[in-house]
């Protein structure tokens, strides 16, 4: 009584399995799930709610539904990978998870954020350390609260919610002419695949089959975000161990990246690059050619700063053995992309979980291990990567000719289901909704894939120095707006 669903394919909501709870949660256990992309409710006619789960094993993509009123057995003691789910759930909607284990606000929708009681280690020698939510610099506002016996910290929570701005709920009977650029601004260093994700959602619920270019000029914008952002973050964690030559270089070579963005998209961000149904920015031949000519220029300066770094003793020290995450632990709280692939998890949505007619895309390195030094290595693993698809694809006049599209969506179908991931530089983003009858969003689900990691940080400063903290952080580099929406 579960449901097979593909990504990017519309079913009917009614044709979802509807089943009691006792059963939903049976299935949901003994269907061994190790992603689980989604999980909200959809407001009945009546008092009730119907609770969906979007989940998958690594080869199937599934849904299943149950009915509830105010509250129900909490599925995170049995897969904690609901755990930041159903606390979303309890404080957006007041259904709760009867039995989850710290049900507290993960947005503080309903009070002023921060204040809430912690977790809290008792004894003489202990001591709490709170940091921010103002910090230096240009960081976002985010409150991460240490408990300490000495220099080990025992315990880290992470309060979020000051990036609040009610996305979701801005997207409700929509799509209409501002959705798409709130997609593209929901999480600033992920706007191509923010905006890619819901665009293929959205063209799945009206039907709009988008030719096989058009899907890969929408790959290349993906890739060329995720070697923004890699870069941008091998450079910062060179910076927080003052190893300022691949620092400097980073800092430097992130912004050719963000000017090829700009030669592809028409923005360094990809703002505006996404149409329904196509994309806004043709590539010609001049253009393609001088992208290609500016990756083998930039390409081996990049590669020659970065082995700097993976060759200095003093780095290699700063990085092995710091922040662990393990394999099993990374699998049990169900982390995503380059923070999850780091601990040895073999995930890449884009494989695991294919799209009909999909363009090609770069394969996902795997490496173990799952501390700091892991998360650096899997960013350079996947920068090689996307190099040698870029270069391939590129080389083609193939990839030249697209279709523009348009910033008005036609009529979705009425009362289907869509589910649509992509494999952004952080991992799976999902956007996922139910048409009403008139062919509007009754609910429009997203998750960035910040939402899935949050709690990794979190497990990877146990029993960890707290002056560690920086580049356990920087090694995860989540983002704060992409949670909060």
């Amino acid at each position: 009584m579960i449901m097979q669903i593909k990504n990017c394919e519309a079913v009917s909501f009614d044709s979802i399995p509807c089943v009691d709870m006792d059963s939903f949660r049976n299935i949901l256990i003994q269907n061994k799930t190790n992603d689980v992309f989604a999980f909200f409710p959809v407001k009945n006619d009546n008092d009730s709610s119907r609770l969906i789960a979007v989940t998958g094993n690594r080869k199937e993509l599934f849904v299943i539904s149950t009915n509830v009123v105010k509250s129900y057995p909490a599925l995170t003691p049995d897969i904690p990978a609901f755990h930041w789910f159903e606390r979303e759930i309890a404080e957006q909607y007041g259904i709760t998870p009867e039995g989850h284990p710290w049900l507290k606000p993960i947005r503080f929708l309903n009070g002023e954020p921060g204040v809430t009681e912690y977790f809290r280690l008792e004894g003489d020698a202990a001591h709490e350390v709170a940091v921010g939510p103002i910090h230096a610099g240009v960081i976002e506002p985010g409150h991460f609260r240490f408990q300490c016996m000495g220099e080990k910290v025992y315990s880290l929570e992470i309060s979020l919610g000051y990036q609040h701005r009610g996305i979701e709920t801005m997207l409700d009977c929509g799509p209409d002419v501002k959705s798409l650029p709130l997609l593209e601004t929901a999480a600033g260093d992920t706007s191509a695949a923010a905006s890619t994700t819901f665009a293929r959602l959205c063209e799945t619920l009206a039907e709009i089959k988008v030719p096989q270019k058009t899907d890969l000029l929408r790959q290349i914008a993906i890739e060329l975000e995720r070697l923004a952002n890699h870069i941008g973050d091998l450079g910062a964690l060179a910076g927080d161990v003052a190893y300022l030559p691949t620092a400097s270089f980073c800092g430097r070579i992130r912004g050719d990246y963000l000017n090829l963005t700009a030669e592809l998209c028409g923005n360094r961000f990809s703002r505006g690059f996404n149409n329904y149904g196509g994309v806004r920015w043709e590539l010609d031949q001049e253009r393609r050619e001088r992208i290609l000519k500016k990756l083998n220029v930039i390409y081996p300066e990049l590669r020659n700063a970065l082995d700097l770094m993976f060759d200095s003793p003093t780095v290699l020290d700063r990085f092995e053995n710091t922040g662990t995450v393990s394999l099993e632990t990374a699998q049990r709280i169900g982390l995503v992309g380059p923070a999850a692939r780091a601990s040895g998890v073999n995930i890449n949505t884009n494989y695991d979980y294919p799209r009909t007619d999909a363009a090609s895309c770069p394969a996902r390195a795997i490496v173990s291990g799952g501390d700091v030094m892991a998360r650096a290595k899997i960013r350079y693993e996947e920068i090689k990567a996307t190099h040698k698809w870029l270069f391939e694809v590129l080389a083609d006049s193939a990839c030249e000719q697209a279709v523009s599209g348009s910033r008005t969506l036609p009529a979705m179908k009425a009362n289907r289901f869509a589910v649509s991931l992509t494999e952004a530089w952080r991992g799976t983003y999902c956007c996922c909704a139910v048409t009403d009858a008139n062919g509007k969003f009754r609910k429009c689900k997203v998750v960035d894939p910040s939402f899935h990691n949050w709690f990794g940080l979190a497990m990877a400063l146990r029993n960890e120095e707290i002056s560690n903290f920086p580049i356990c952080n920087k090694s995860f580099n989540l983002s704060y707006c992409g949670h909060d929406l």
